[in-house]
């Protein structure tokens, strides 16, 4: 089966897919567009069946990466039914006026609130009516040999034993196609747990109406801790505190409803009225862990490989999870079309192009942390952004900011780094021969006779 997308003609073997969150989902989709045969393999039981777990949506800001990736099949109109456009970020003070700053020079650009849950049912709805896929839920992987590709899974029914060709682990930040990997070959993996956590809290609708803007991302920055807010489709918020998990404010200092209360009270005043189930919410959601995962070689042998989080998770301050997951399977598709489906070549080929893009995100999701919780409150900040958005505007492509490339371009991510690295060079350039030039005019009008 070919759709003028296919590999050849030749009848393709199965290929295994290993988590139907949101990058398996799509992978399935690209991979039956391609004539190829998909077993997607999920630990859990149909998602749309049951209840969502209770604080762990954490919404999705879905931006150009990601919709470039759903718009090459179809599912961009579909997905973005949901979707609510935030144009900018909206600040937070404890005290004084809110201040709202736009994403893009000309405030047309934004970035789409999106519930994790309501994304992965459309892409699992997608991929189960997709030619040739079969999902298996309450499949969990307990063995994997990468050399011949043999799996057993745990299931409900008890033990299954199955071998393919391609394996593919889109099992996430925590997963175990890649421990298989680092236990029989070598893999190298490390997870750099941030000091930090993270936990939900839900700011509902007012009368039926917003509580707060829904056309903006909100942040509360805090210095050594902050708190952000998106919009839902229902007129709820679901907020995120990422705090420090241990010391004076954080998640381990606060115990008691009282304190809970007085802790939100001094630092985050305007939430109090809005969030009537606030403690609750406090003392029954989790905290979720944030790290930051790499590992090396990605693939064995053209045979076994890994994609998306359970290649390269990231922290989630740049928005990017989901995006740059998307990325990697419209990357490993090209990968395939170049080879002719030859999964010996592609899959080496994929690694070499996605991982220095896979830690350049990384590497600037750390960065935007900082950014967000500390920075973005200053006047210097505000300062830099009202030059950067200047400068956009006077040269059209040829100045682009690093956020505007990041969230609305689909420029690699390692060449974002060395042209944003480029361009600071040139502005800072520019800013001492300016000072430089006032510093001379000043000493020659002191001259004067």
């Amino acid at each position: 089966m070919t759709n003028g997308h296919g590999h050849g003609h030749r009848e393709k073997e199965p290929v295994a897919v290993v988590g139907a969150g949101l990058a398996g989902c799509l992978l399935a989709c690209y991979l039956a567009r391609s004539g190829y045969r998909v077993d997607l393999y999920e630990r859990r039981s149909d998602p749309r069946a049951g209840t969502p777990e209770r604080g762990r949506s954490i919404n999705l800001a879905l931006s150009e990466r990601g919709l470039d990736a759903l718009r090459r099949i179809g599912l961009e109109e579909q997905v973005m039914a949901d979707a609510l456009p935030m144009r900018g970020r909206m600040i937070h003070p404890v005290a004084g006026q809110l201040d709202f700053q736009q994403y893009s020079h000309d405030g047309l650009r934004a970035i789409n609130s999106i519930s994790r849950g309501a994304l992965n049912n459309a892409l699992l709805a997608a991929a189960e009516a997709a030619p040739g896929v079969t999902v298996r839920f309450d499949h969990r992987l307990t063995g994997l040999d990468p050399r011949t590709g043999e799996m057993v899974f745990a299931t409900p029914a008890g033990e299954v034993q199955v071998s393919a060709q391609v394996v593919l682990g889109a099992d996430g930040a925590g997963s175990v196609v890649r421990s298989r990997l680092a236990a029989h070959h070598g893999t190298e993996e490390t997870t750099d747990w941030l000091d930090y956590g993270y936990k939900e809290l839900t700011v509902p609708a007012v009368n039926g109406e917003f509580a707060l803007d829904p056309g903006a991302l909100h942040i509360w920055p805090r210095g050594t801790s902050m708190m952000i807010a998106l919009p839902n489709p229902d007129r709820s918020f679901t907020c995120t505190m990422f705090w420090p998990t241990e010391g004076p404010a954080g998640f381990a200092a606060l115990r008691s409803p009282a304190e809970i209360e007085d802790h939100f009270r001094t630092h985050y005043p305007d939430v109090v009225p809005l969030a009537p189930d606030l403690v609750d919410d406090y003392l029954g959601n989790p905290v979720g862990r944030l790290g930051t995962v790499r590992c090396s070689p990605w693939q064995l042998d053209g045979r076994v490989a890994l994609l998306g989080d359970a290649a390269h998770a990231i922290v989630p301050f740049y928005g990017q999870g989901a995006n740059c997951g998307f990325e990697d399977v419209v990357e490993l598709d090209r990968c395939l079309t170049e080879t002719g489906g030859d999964w010996g070549r592609a899959l080496p080929l994929f690694e070499q192009r996605r991982k220095e893009n896979a830690d350049a995100i990384a590497e600037m999701a750390l960065a935007n942390f900082v950014e967000m919780r500390d920075k973005v409150a200053s006047p210097v900040f505000r300062f830099v952004k009202s030059v950067e958005h200047a400068l956009e505007r006077a040269l059209p492509g040829r100045f682009v900011s690093r956020y505007e490339l990041v969230s609305f371009s689909t420029v690699p991510y390692a060449q974002v780094k060395r042209r944003v690295r480029r361009q600071q060079r040139v502005l800072g350039g520019a800013a001492a021969a300016l000072a430089a030039g006032l510093a001379v005019g000043g000493y020659l009008i002191g001259r004067k006779p």
